[in-house]
């Protein structure tokens, strides 16, 4: 049996594992990176806390010992159901049998301008990209005698209350506190520099415990972000990001951790496109109408598991469950056995807040504090694939930690021409465009 499995992610690459020793089947694995990757971690490295390899792990390493396993480096184009093939930007692949764990992308909600302008975090690119914008930032502002500029360049803006909008939040927060009037003694008032934290709902970590929200709120709060809640981004222009409740910030730094959208897969039968474009499957991930593909992860929709009749939230744990049981489901086929339904077992969820600050909700208890800290650190250094990984991982961790002082902040890109160097200086001096305030002093959280 041919399988043809499009995304090394959770789910990918779990279902790879439950059957690369089986003799009877060849997998070609498609990804367009060359590489696995951990993305609950990608905010360490957009702050420059931790490499990017300390996160990622090459495909053609992982896989070097299994000889019924190929990978091709690739993004998909098409699939063709009827002839059982997909079409990519690097050749044409047959199957016997389709897994599609693309995963998801983000969603800017119809946004141009966001979309052209804001920095998502998504990938190992976008998080290195943040960092070295970032960092140019700083240096600029080094340099940048006008105080309105300089305010701009400084700031930063991250909109999405989420896990992924706190964490950031709070390591900005304690790199600003711990590293930047040190490194930057000749930027006037980079002390005064904002973090504001944007997000439409009424908390932060809006599917978590009472109490991993109101110690999110209270810590960041404590490291000087500016958390602004049931407030959305409307815009962003010319430095400007536009709020839903008529206020306005300046800044050149705009996060986007305010949503994701599963990715399109071409020439599926839209019957099976459900909301937010995640694919209709049954109850064993088959898709909806379709014999021979199936569907995992963040980019699947299924709602046969009683507990979830809308769906499963789009997080690691489901696609690491699911693609381990279709690989056993595949091995029942194999033997002619009945395949088991899937049914998600919900382990809880975590987020660190900042140094030796952490919440955890598990099924039976909710915690936070230094100990909730020291088992995120624990639960997200195990999943990490190469012993090497880990190694390097828990050691730059354990180093930054003590010394309060990562020594990852290298801008390593291509520096801009001249020219483009004086169209952004001609641009930032352009008249700013007025910034508004609220008429009136937001309420407290209760927590405070």
């Amino acid at each position: 049996m041919k399988i043809v499995v499009v995304g090394g992610g959770f789910a990918g690459l779990n279902f790879i594992k439950g059957l690369w020793s089986e003799p009877s089947v060849e997998i070609v694995v498609v990804d367009r990176n060359n590489y696995h990757f951990f993305p609950p971690l990608l905010y360490q490295v957009s702050t420059s806390f931790i490499e990017a390899s300390n996160i990622s792990h090459p495909f053609r390493r992982m896989f070097e010992n299994r000889p019924n396993v190929r990978f091709h480096m690739g993004t998909l184009l098409e699939v063709l159901p009827e002839q059982k093939v997909i079409r990519t930007d690097g050749g044409t692949y047959a199957y016997d049998l389709l897994v599609l764990a693309p995963g998801t992308e983000t969603n800017f909600f119809g946004m141009q301008a966001v979309q052209e302008k804001a920095w998502p975090m998504k990938t190992i690119d976008e998080a290195q990209e943040i960092r070295n914008h970032i960092l140019l930032n700083l240096e600029k502002a080094s340099r940048e005698p006008d105080a309105q500029i300089r305010e701009r360049l400084l700031n930063i803006v991250i909109c999405g209350g989420g896990p992924t909008g706190v964490e950031l939040a709070g390591m900005l927060a304690e790199l600003g506190r711990h590293i930047a009037p040190r490194e930057y003694p000749d930027i006037p008032g980079i002390q005064q520099a904002r973090i504001h934290l944007i997000d439409a709902g009424k908390t932060l970590l809006g599917p978590m415990s009472k109490t991993a929200q109101d110690e999110a709120y209270n810590v960041l709060s404590k490291l000087g972000v500016q958390i602004q809640l049931e407030t959305a981004v409307k815009d962003y222009q010319d430095g400007v990001v536009y709020l839903s409740d008529g206020s306005t910030l300046r800044t050149e730094t705009l996060v986007w951790a305010s949503g994701v959208i599963a990715r399109e897969v071409p020439g599926l039968p839209k019957e099976v496109i459900g909301k937010g474009r995640r694919i209709l499957v049954d109850a064993v991930n088959k898709v909806s109408g379709m014999d021979n593909v199936y569907a995992l992860g963040d980019a699947c929709l299924q709602t046969t598991d009683a507990a979830w009749p809308n769906g499963h939230p789009q997080v690691a744990q489901v696609a690491i469950q699911q693609g381990t049981l279709l690989a056993k489901n595949i091995r029942r086929q194999l033997s002619g056995t009945p395949m088991t339904p899937f049914t998600y077992h919900d382990k809880g969820s975590m987020a660190i807040i900042s140094k030796y600050k952490a919440v955890a909700d598990l099924p039976k208890l909710s915690f936070k504090g230094f100990f909730a800290w020291l088992v995120w650190l624990l639960i997200h250094v195990i999943p990490l694939v190469g012993f090497r990984n880990k190694v390097q991982l828990a050691f730059s961790w354990m180093w930054s930690f003590v010394t309060n002082n990562p020594t990852l902040r290298l801008i390593i890109r291509p520096l801009p021409s001249q020219r483009a160097l004086d169209a952004e200086r001609k641009r930032l001096q352009q008249p700013d465009v007025p910034v508004t305030t609220p008429t009136s002093a937001p309420e407290l959280h209760p927590a405070l």
